[in-house]
């Protein structure tokens, strides 16, 4: 019988014990825990927040809060979800875990830059928590903060604004760690094409937080100078322009989206080979890709703005760059599917989470192109078709890739498996209510319900009540795959080295990894796909099981 070996039992670097330990801590695995418990903390905060707005638009009318309530709880669950769970999860957590083993070297190139990083992260979620409860509440505003209503309203804008600045700065020396770290501290033996596909998507996406995060940053403070001194900037009375706000702030939002789903889209990168025990199909084609969609979706920022009255150039060019941006993304769509063709495909809940990601990503990104043409997109402009689009594409992308991780690489973290049928029956739930919160909304946005309004017109009632009832079951599947990772801990079914035949080199160290990562010196393979040994030591197996 193996000895349990708890991640929580390696000893910290400078030798610490105790909450000092991790709270000093260098060690990147060490901080990718925080950041895990930190994050699920936020998300589900967020996530109690949107049903409690669920709820409240199942009747017609006030059903459970006010409509200033109401107007601060989206805001709130808004500014939540993007600033401290969709844009911080994947990176921080299993980025910061996982990149530099899969590399093959012991650390990030600046651990105390990543202490730091971790800090920033929770001075800023603390500080949106305090101002909740300082003057004027919690902002009205909506997570975008759009002038001149941002600019005027009493409720507590600036240090919730000033709590997203903070946070920027945290996503900003994480992507400079890990660029730096993919230079500088890959194994000598490990060539460009020799790094494995979820490094390449946080490789990217790093060079997004870096280059456009500066943007929205320094558009915050502005805001909160238009507060405090009256400069004018966006006040059309003193010279200045609102619509240069949206411009500001949508130069970095939309590259933020990427910033969201690149790391997914790395994460069902590493699955779907997993699972299907074959070489990922288009391995050089997903790379480009993935380089593509940075350097693409930085400049289709303006296809947010088609009813601010943009020229017809305008409009035409940021129409098409919107459609262009769809091809490296489809070539990503369409490897992962080829990868499974005619493949020994082994069903387990990161592979279902995975197959599930690529279907509601798909219906996410195909209603995308909807909103891309400018044509109908001025018909659903601001209605709850957007927030559906937005949800399929951040929640059923980003959200169930993260989900789809963390059951991929549970194992690996804490050395301990996990239920698989609470994991499926969770799965499952999630699955069918999303579908069941969501698609309605599609229907109501071209039925011209307007997003982000406190009450609705009769015709409206049965679309919403069938979506409340769908974000319930949401909900409870989302409870209970949490539910079921924590009771791991009390069951503590010991997990082997590589439980899924993963080949990536995070699956050659222990489990959990010890304090610099390998026990021995790692051994880069030629392709980072290579299945051959694999498949071999499984089918010797095979032949050597008795039939009875």
């Amino acid at each position: 019988m193996p000895t349990i070996h708890s991640f929580f039992d390696t000893p910290s670097p400078a030798g610490l014990t105790g909450v000092k330990a991790w709270l000093l801590t260098h060690d990147h695995k060490r901080l990718g825990i925080m950041y895990l418990w930190a994050v699920l903390f936020w998300f589900t905060v967020a996530l109690t927040v949107g049903f409690l707005l669920r709820i409240e638009l199942m009747t017609i009318g006030k059903t459970i809060m006010s409509a200033e309530i109401y107007n601060s709880a989206f805001t709130l669950h808004g500014v939540i979800m993007i600033f401290l769970f969709v844009i911080p999860a994947i990176p921080a957590i299993f980025g910061n875990f996982f990149l530099p083993i899969q590399l093959g070297t012991n650390d990030v190139f600046f651990p105390r830059l990543n202490l730091l990083s971790w800090y920033l992260y929770m001075f800023g979620g603390l500080l949106a928590i305090i101002s909740l409860f300082t003057a004027g509440g919690f902002p009205d505003t909506g997570w975008t903060f759009y002038v001149p209503f941002s600019v005027g309203t009493n409720n507590n804008v600036p240090l919730t604004v000033f709590a997203a600045f903070i946070l920027g700065m945290s996503s900003m020396l994480t992507g400079l760690n890990f660029i730096t770290t993919v230079h500088r501290m890959r194994h000598k033996a490990m060539g460009w094409m020799q790094i494995p596909l979820f490094t390449w998507s946080l490789y990217a996406t790093a060079w997004v937080q870096l280059l456009a995060t500066p943007v929205i940053s320094i558009t915050l403070l502005l805001v909160i100078f238009e507060r405090a001194f009256n400069i004018g900037l966006f006040d059309p009375d003193k010279g200045g322009d609102p619509l240069l706000y949206q411009h500001l702030f949508w130069m970095y939002s939309h590259p933020a989206v990427y910033v969201m789903i690149l790391p997914g889209m790395g994460v069902i990168s590493e699955i779907i080979p997993t699972f299907s025990r074959k070489a990922i199909f288009g391995y050089k084609a997903i790379v480009i890709s993935s380089l593509g969609i940075a350097v693409a979706g930085s400049l289709v920022w303006a296809h947010h703005m088609y009813t601010s009255g943009m020229s017809d150039t305008a409009v035409f060019v940021f129409s098409l760059l919107t459609f262009l941006v769809a091809i490296p993304t489809a070539v990503k769509v369409f490897s992962w599917v080829s990868t499974m063709y005619k493949a020994s495909i082994e069903m387990t809940p990161p592979l279902l989470y995975a197959l599930v990601f690529i279907y509601l990503f798909s219906v996410g990104g195909l209603t995308g192109l909807v909103l891309g043409a400018a044509g109908t997109d001025i018909h659903v402009h601001d209605t709850h078709f957007v927030v559906s689009h937005f949800h399929f594409t951040m929640f059923g992308g980003t959200g169930f890739a993260f989900f789809a991780a963390l059951h991929f690489w549970w194992p690996k973290m804490f050395g301990i498996m996990y239920n698989f049928k609470r994991a499926y029956i969770a799965a499952t739930l999630a699955t069918v209510g999303f579908m069941f919160h969501y698609v309605p909304m599609f229907i109501l946005g071209m039925q011209g319900m307007p997003r982000r309004y406190y009450d609705y017109l009769p015709q409206f009632a049965q679309g919403n009540a069938l979506a409340a009832a769908g974000g319930l079951l949401l909900f409870v599947g989302i409870m209970l795959m949490l539910i079921n990772l924590v009771l791991s801990f009390r069951k503590r079914e010991i997990s082997s080295i590589n439980p899924w035949g993963g080949v990536t080199l995070e699956w050659t160290v222990p489990s959990p990894p010890p304090l610099h990562n390998f026990v021995a010196e790692p051994n880069v393979k030629e392709y980072p796909y290579d299945f051959s040994e694999i498949l071999t030591a499984e089918n010797a197996g095979k032949k050597g099981q008795v039939t009875p």
